[in-house]
């Protein structure tokens, strides 16, 4: 038995370019459970930045072209009975924290043989069951970002402008069967974990519940179809960071700001921070090397202090073409357009485009080139985004394992 088949585990996406497409973990079995099994793996990222920006009312940094901090992730991953897996993230070295700390993990459950060998198999055939202080399954976005240095599934450098990620403690219950896939869960609702009671009249921290039905299914030998709607909700938050959870911070460094601990521009964060209804429609085909990916995402909700909801929208497409004999190439575009009211009462629109591509060199190793170009319109006047914009050129090295 090779050093790579040691490193297989059952249902499990792989951290490499095989992992690429591959959504919720799939319901494989791999080898007959012999014993508790490790795994452990990691990713390291680096980018060189030729970046220019501009607004209106300056304050902002002047940027010249750099590598920004290298990143990097450490995974464990231990089988830990037959259909029983646990996982854990740590990142490294991070845009935000560049001291270790731990992402979150779970507890993944796809055989109930711990009971009984065979308890239940026809059920769990189809069935998942997923706890931990973890990643929410809230739309397939997520699938495709990069997650600090795992940048292996996003053909691009940045993530989406209104990038949906948050972890909480909570649990997800999983059905796939013949392609069709559903999905219930709720959590807690909080980043930050804490038992201390709100102070009287304060924002409370009611649960989240997160949803998601879909179809997904290799049509023929040329074409897979894949398409999920999903929802995340609470009636009340104390906090909530569906939009800004992702501590590791943005891709694109210094952007429209002058302040070295704002991390997350030039992403945006509606603040819905008490109260938030989230729905994204992802549509996903494949065929042969062609492939297209899009995001029809609204969100509505407020702060404590606004009394009516406000909405954002955005709007997102990949097109890429991967070619080559295993498809080590590829190459390909992004739109992505966010637009709505802000607590400002401004009526505002933000959007980018990506060009570039990628080459594998490797299963384990990727570079990739872009050119990205965004543009802020409707901030106010004395919004350091008023007239905003950057663009130029980023080039990505990402190693996984």
């Amino acid at each position: 038995m090779n050093a790579q088949l040691l490193r297989d585990m059952s249902y499990y996406r792989s951290q490499d370019k095989t992992g690429i497409n591959v959504f919720e973990a799939p319901k494989v079995e791999g080898e007959k459970f012999d014993g508790v099994r490790v795994r452990i793996g990691g990713s390291n990222t680096l980018q060189f930045q030729a970046l220019d920006q501009s607004n209106n009312i300056g304050g902002i940094n002047e940027i010249t072209p750099n590598f920004n901090l290298a990143t990097s992730n450490l995974d464990i991953d231990a089988q830990l009975y037959s259909g029983v897996r646990m996982h854990l993230r740590t990142y490294l070295s991070s845009r935000h924290h560049p001291e270790p700390y731990v992402k979150g993990g779970y507890l993944q459950v796809d055989r109930l043989d711990f009971i009984e060998e065979g308890f239940m198999s026809d059920l769990m055939d189809k069935v998942t069951l997923k706890f931990g202080h973890m990643q929410i399954n809230y739309g397939d976005a997520h699938f495709r970002r990069s997650d600090n240095a795992q940048a292996f599934f996003n053909p691009f450098v940045g993530n989406y402008i209104m990038d949906s990620f948050t972890t909480e403690v909570g649990g997800e219950v999983y059905y796939q069967s013949n392609g069709f896939l559903a999905m219930v869960g709720v959590t807690n609702g909080k980043l930050n974990q804490s038992t201390i009671k709100p102070a009287p009249g304060a924002p409370v921290y009611k649960p989240v519940f997160v949803a998601k039905v879909g179809y997904d299914k290799q049509m023929n030998e040329d074409l897979r179809v894949r398409v999920t709607g999903s929802v995340y909700t609470t009636s009340e938050s104390g906090n909530n960071y569906l939009y800004a959870g992702d501590r590791a911070g943005a891709r694109y460094y210094n952007i429209l700001n002058n302040s070295a601990s704002e991390f997350r521009n030039p992403r945006f964060n509606p603040s819905f921070n008490n109260e938030i209804t989230s729905i994204m429609i992802n549509p996903f085909v494949k065929f042969n090397g062609l492939e297209f990916f899009g995001v029809i995402e609204t969100s509505s909700g407020k702060m404590a202090a606004e009394s009516d909801t406000r909405t954002f929208n955005q709007y997102a497409g990949e097109l890429l073409y991967r070619f080559g004999s295993t498809e080590n190439f590829y190459v390909g575009g992004r739109y992505n357009l966010v637009s709505g009211d802000t607590a400002a009462g401004e009526e505002v629109e933000i959007s980018r485009m990506n060009i570039g591509g990628g080459w594998f060199m490797t299963n384990n190793i990727l570079t990739k080139v872009e050119y990205v170009t965004q543009t802020y319109d409707g901030f106010s006047s004395s919004s350091v985004f008023n007239g905003g914009e950057f663009s130029g050129f980023m080039l990505e090295a990402v190693i996984s394992f």
